[in-house]
């Protein structure tokens, strides 16, 4: 294990010039040959002439299966801001944490402790810029983390999900509770035929399982139902208290890439089809407490783009959604969700998304996070992270408990994880960007007047650009 403290890199933190925002996608003249022969093995959309709709996963690496997979010669290796300025006084980097175990493909973070995932198999637990303890799984590369209290559920490349127990006397002691589903559902399921759809041609699978990589995991707002997010197109409702799987949503075309839940029972999901769609959880009868039944209650988003990230702000009022051509979409609960703009800061597709305060945090395949300052409906972009040498893949933030107690400004730690197989740590203060009119006056029209209506694109890629959009 290494740690780089602040030292140089500290330097990574830049302030966005005024009116910055990401250029359209590359075309098929810069993609690599590596990335071009991807287009005959993987698949996008409906609309993509590659799409298979019989085709699941293997073990492979989401680098390799990345359309973003950059190259030394790539001219979007290059670094989007100058890292020659000093840190500014609203973000800085406290650190960096390396472990040679792989790419770093999901993180959580709950009071002082930070989760990493990576395609080791290995469940790393960090506390104050230092290794704290680790637990090792043997199902598969680690794509989603999520804590309930002393549960941690972790998704797995080959389907499965694990449940695995903190001791409270022993905080550093992990030990796994179960798998989802449990070996006796599997047994009990297994016998009715009935139990059993088709999850690709000439094969079929348990309804109650995955037959393909866990990509997203979400709690309920209520906190006892867990939903999974899937390669196989589904998303399952499992019953935390008995481990049961309730329920199965065909959800989409192509790979779930992401799932979130609101407030009122409602549930977002996002996928490589290029559509987001809101689920209403149907509120059981008394009779009927067994199950539980989700509906689309609408399709927010449909564009050729994958979505890769969904994430919701602290008050659960916007939707924020990430995709492959670099833009972020958000919209407005208390507007019935009405589509309120495109946020604009990145050069390569945006892989994560985090909220926190008054704070949308955009981690990209061009390496950056976006800092976005939101204030109504108007979003600023007040500092970029810059540091990171592979795509920022997965984010985490929790309030800076210390800064709290000093009595100072609302500062944030933001953990961002990375396919360069390191955590940087962040410190971002909750703090106005509106100093600067002409920046907030370029955010405003992109919020407003250049908004992007649900039935249009937003994509401008060639057909064949379309490549593998798995997050």
């Amino acid at each position: 294990m290494a740690m780089r403290g602040d030292g140089e890199e500290a330097t990574g933190v830049s302030r966005p010039p005024a009116g910055m925002h990401s250029e359209r996608t590359p075309s098929a003249d810069f993609l690599s040959d590596n990335e071009l022969s991807m287009q005959s093995n993987t698949a996008a959309s409906p609309m993509s002439p590659y799409y298979d709709p019989g085709r699941l996963s293997g073990e492979g690496s989401p680098l390799m299966m990345s359309p973003w997979n950059q190259t030394a010669n790539s001219r979007f290796s290059k670094e989007l801001c100058s890292q020659g300025g000093e840190s500014t006084a609203q973000s800085a980097l406290l650190g960096s944490l390396v472990r040679e175990e792989g790419h770093i493909y999901s993180l959580a973070a709950t009071g002082n402790l930070l989760y990493t995932g990576s395609e080791s198999k290995n469940i790393r637990v960090w506390k104050n810029l230092q290794e704290f303890c680790g637990f090792k799984s043997n199902s598969g590369l680690v794509k989603a983390i999520i804590i309930s209290g002393h549960k941690i559920f972790t998704g797995h490349q080959d389907g499965k999900i694990r449940v695995w127990k903190v001791n409270p006397k022993a905080p550093n002691v992990h030990k796994r509770a179960g798998t989802l589903p449990t070996l006796k559902d599997i047994l009990k399921s297994s016998l009715k035929p009935s139990n059993y759809i088709e999850v690709r041609k000439n094969r079929s699978a348990l309804w109650i399982k995955h037959s393909d990589a866990v990509s997203a995991l979400s709690l309920s707002h209520c906190k006892t139902l867990l939903y999974s997010a899937s390669w196989d197109r589904s998303i399952k409702v499992w019953r935390i208290s008995d481990k049961r799987c309730m329920e199965s949503i065909p959800a989409h075309q192509d790979t779930v890439n992401s799932v979130v839940c609101g407030v009122d029972g409602l549930v977002f999901s996002g996928s490589a089809d290029g559509t987001v769609k809101m689920w209403k959880r149907e509120t059981p009868s008394s009779r009927s407490t067994k199950c539980t039944k989700h509906t689309n209650a609408q399709t927010l988003l449909k564009q050729e783009s994958a979505v890769t990230a969904l994430t919701l702000d602290a008050s659960f009022s916007t939707l924020y959604c990430g995709s492959s051509d670099g833009l972020v979409n958000f919209w407005d609960s208390n507007n019935n969700f009405a589509h309120g703009g495109v946020l604009k800061g990145h050069k390569l597709a945006v892989l994560c998304l985090a909220a926190a305060g008054t704070l949308v945090f955009s981690g990209s395949a061009d390496k950056t996070i976006c800092v976005w300052k939101k204030e109504g409906t108007i979003h600023t972009c007040v500092s970029m992270l810059t540091g990171h040498e592979g795509p920022v893949k997965c984010l985490a933030v929790e309030e800076d408990k210390e800064a709290k107690a000093r009595g100072g400004e609302r500062r944030w730690v933001l953990y961002s994880g990375s396919l360069d197989k390191s955590v940087k740590v962040w410190s971002v203060a909750d703090v106005g960007g509106g100093d600067n009119q002409e920046q907030q006056r370029h955010h405003r029209m992109f919020s407003d007047s250049d908004s992007i209506p649900f039935a249009e694109s937003v994509s401008s890629y060639s057909s064949s650009c379309r490549s593998n959009n798995r997050k």
